[in-house]
């Protein structure tokens, strides 16, 4: 490459094209995981079997990698709070109240109403969604009998 040819440094390749274009072969994998396949084919089912002995004899760190890898934790903890019935679009202000007044009691965290709230409001879009159709089958039904 000539000196009139080469980019200004720091500039080798324009915004939004690849410096490898082509990139990784669909389906190939790193090096390094391949040396680890390697190591481990055929040791894998020797492995699980001396932890589940380890987990067995009492071992608490075993016995936690095998139950996280079978019985993953919650990814939230369950809740109480008091919530009135919603059917209708008319229920989710009561709803929305009854929450309030439990974050403000300490009964349940802000984070804690955050959620419910949120989940007040997909119910409510829901609701609005179920209604519009029933609206637009009601005036489609009238257009079809005039």
């Amino acid at each position: 490459m000539t000196r009139e040819n080469t980019p200004p440094k720091g500039k080798r390749f324009e915004p939004g094209q690849s410096g490898n274009p082509r990139g990784r072969r669909a389906g190939s994998r790193p090096k390094a995981l391949m040396a680890l396949d390697a190591l481990g084919e055929g040791e894998a089912e020797a492995i699980v079997l001396a932890m589940v002995e380890k987990a067995k004899e009492g071992d608490a760190t075993a016995a936690r990698t095998i139950l996280d890898r079978v019985w993953p934790a919650r990814k939230g903890a369950r809740m109480a709070f008091d919530l009135p019935e919603v059917k209708t679009a008319e229920d989710l202000p009561d709803a929305v109240a009854a929450i309030t007044r439990q974050v403000a009691g300490g009964e349940i965290s802000p984070d804690e109403g955050a959620t419910v709230v949120a989940l007040l409001e997909a119910h409510r879009k829901a609701i609005e969604t179920s209604e519009l159709a029933a609206r637009v089958a009601a005036l489609e039904e009238r257009m079809t009998k005039k």
